[in-house]
């Protein structure tokens, strides 16, 4: 596959699945009790509940947990004390994750750290079930102490999180964000040391292409709720929901892998405020082992894979996407009935019939809805895919001759 693109891994079973069925909902509502009998009660000041799925982490864990412990205020000042929590789920562990997290409860003793162990069915032991019971049991704590403000994080077992990540997330939540999307660096210094300059190199020219388009987008359909600067990045190692919003959108799609880019497609289709924020870090692994079927790991093994071939990697199309984005622009001025708005001209640019998209405009309940609508049958949306290299030389001077433009 040459164009690594996490968004087209979603598979259309796992993004449509169908409602489970009363056997898997039963097994799952277990799942969920016994999680919860394992835990304490929360605390009256919990205000962020920080979740992680761990199978077999006990090498990566203490770093991660140590990295929690360590977070503090903008101003370098320690957080209240039981302001947050961790929970960390160790699902089908032939290590001892568990007793790992336990000895960092000892050794940290004034960060509030859970663990609860769970051997989840064949059908379950995925890290989206692992993930979706921590993010409802999250959730159900926060809302028990009154808080349906308060935030569900998420990261990994194999990342550490800056010390002011939850502080940067709360700033983002206060300044009017459901959902914030962290940025996600990775271990350098591993690439480094197992000797795969090509690897590192092909990496950091993806990163610079989504952080172009990322640019390019704010450009032709700017968000009040997504300013510039922001990145590309909304997956489970950096990924922060308020309990009020995850309710909203019926909670996180169980799905085998990608659950977090599905939980964001959820977020989009319902209009609510998604912030990409630069000032929310973490430090993941550059491990090419990982724990999941589709993820960073997988990501390396087919760069690297790639890169051994001599081959590229493609990506969407700067110019396709950047009239993607116009045409967004002008379908939600259609759409909220904005002075101005030409619906003639759009109907033509998009090539659908007057009256199926008249109707789709006054029946959609959010622009998310229209959006994911328009995607699926305007013929003017479609997107190929070009070489990284050629995607790199156009993205400046689009970005050039937009910037200009304004």
């Amino acid at each position: 596959m040459d164009h690594a693109t996490p968004a087209r891994f979603l598979a259309a079973h796992e993004t449509t699945a169908s409602a489970p069925s009363l056997l898997l909902s039963g097994v799952t509502d277990a799942l969920a009790k016994e999680l919860r009998r394992q835990l304490p009660p929360p605390r009256t000041a919990l205000r962020a509940c920080v979740i992680i799925p761990a199978k077999d982490e006990a090498t990566n864990l203490a770093a991660t947990l140590a990295a929690l412990d360590a977070q503090t205020t903008s101003t370098g000042h320690s957080l209240p004390a039981g302001s947050y929590e961790v929970i960390v789920l160790a699902n089908n562990c032939l290590d001892d994750t568990a007793a790992l997290v336990r000895r960092q409860a000892q050794r940290f003793p004034r960060l509030v750290l859970h663990v609860a162990e769970l051997c989840l069915p064949n059908e379950h032991a995925h890290v989206g079930r692992a993930r979706r019971l921590l993010m409802d049991e999250a959730c159900a704590r926060l809302e028990c102490v009154g808080q349906p403000a308060g935030i569900i994080a998420s990261t990994d077992a194999d990342t550490r999180v800056a010390p002011t990540w939850l502080a940067a997330i709360q700033a983002e939540t206060a300044a009017g964000a459901d959902a914030v999307g962290g940025r996600i660096l990775t271990e350098a210094a591993e690439l480094d040391q197992e000797g795969l300059p090509a690897l590192q190199r092909l990496q950091s020219r993806d990163a610079a292409y989504r952080l172009l388009c990322a640019r390019l987008e704010d450009l032709l359909d700017p968000t009040a709720a997504d300013p510039w600067p922001r990145h590309h990045q909304h997956f489970g190692a950096s990924l922060a929901i308020s309990a009020r919003a995850y309710r909203r959108v019926g909670g996180l799609p169980a799905v085998r892998f990608l659950e977090d880019e599905a939980l964001w497609q959820q977020l989009r289709r319902h209009d609510l405020a998604l912030r990409h924020s630069p000032h929310v870090q973490v430090l993941t692994s550059a491990r090419r082992d990982g724990r999941v079927e589709v993820g960073l790991s997988w990501q390396l093994r087919e760069w690297l894979l790639l890169s051994q071939q001599q081959r590229e990697p493609h990506v969407d199309n700067p110019v396709q996407l950047a009239r993607q984005w116009q045409l967004r622009r002008q379908l939600r001025a259609c759409w909220a009935n904005t002075p101005g708005a030409d619906t003639d001209a759009l109907l033509t640019r998009l090539a659908l019939p007057a009256a199926t998209l008249l109707a789709q405009l006054s029946q959609c309940a959010t622009f998310g809805q229209l959006w994911e609508w328009a995607l699926a049958h305007s013929s003017s949306l479609t997107m190929a895919q070009v070489p990284l290299s050629e995607a790199l030389l156009v993205l400046p001077r689009l970005i050039r001759s937009n910037y200009t433009a304004l």
